[in-house]
């Protein structure tokens, strides 16, 4: 099988990715020989809760939104799937449906590994099962630090903490101090992020402003001060 076409930059991503990049070359060479690239443009679903499962994807550019549906019928934002980070194992594993829906923000490009073919690269790899075992131990560890700081954080920290990290992820440098995130998110998605109402967090956002920490622009936030962002996430 030949090895998929991506962009020099989509390459990147993958290959530098920080689980990714620490497997051996022969186990990253076996699963890029085996995905195939899948190109799509914002908004469009990519699976729906209670689907069977039947991939196992990569994110080379762009981002996934895992998102969930309320009992009033009101569609929330759960979590982001940023550039170089694998998912969809755990439904591979226990065989059981998927359990959020999965949409492209922004124009995204993935990587994809059919079932069989990973089934396959599990039983001709068993470095592969011992790396995912590592993955989904950090996942439960920062699904662990999620839960601590929703019950022990003040809003304004927990917010200072998600811009920070969407600011390491996403970030675009402009001039010497300013970071530009380059995810698109409206006021709503961040405040479903922190689970909190997008009343408070615009007042929190404004705080943040006139402290010199962000500047608000209509489609974007500007990181000015990583300093005065990490103050406030501490205390």
């Amino acid at each position: 099988m030949q090895t998929p076409i991506l962009t020099i930059a989509e390459r990147n991503t993958i290959e530098s990715g920080p689980w990714f990049s620490k497997l051996s070359p022969a186990l990253r060479q076996a699963i890029l020989s085996r995905a195939s690239v899948r190109r799509l443009s914002d908004g469009a679903l990519m699976s729906s809760r209670g689907e069977p499962a039947s991939e196992w994807i990569g994110v080379a550019k762009g981002a996934v939104r895992v998102s969930s549906v309320s009992l009033s019928g009101k569609q929330v934002t759960l979590t982001y799937v940023e550039p170089g980070v694998w998912f969809g194992d755990i439904a591979l594993f226990d065989g059981l449906p998927r359990t959020h829906d999965a949409h492209a923000h922004g124009d995204t490009t993935l990587l994809v590994v059919r079932k069989p073919d990973f089934k396959e690269l599990l039983a001709q790899h068993t470095e592969l099962y011992e790396a995912l075992l590592r993955l989904n131990c950090r996942r439960l560890r920062l699904m662990f630090n999620v839960v601590e700081d929703l019950n022990t954080l003040p809003l304004a920290a927990r917010l200072a903490k998600q811009l920070l990290l969407l600011a390491r992820t996403y970030g675009v440098p402009q001039g010497e101090q300013e970071i530009r995130i380059g995810l698109q998110l409206a006021q709503e998605d961040l405040a479903q992020l922190l689970g909190a109402s997008r009343q408070r967090v615009n007042q929190e956002l404004k705080a943040l402003e006139r402290e010199g920490a962000v500047r608000i622009e209509p489609t974007r936030l500007i990181v000015l001060s990583r300093d005065k962002l990490m103050a406030i996430a501490e205390h």
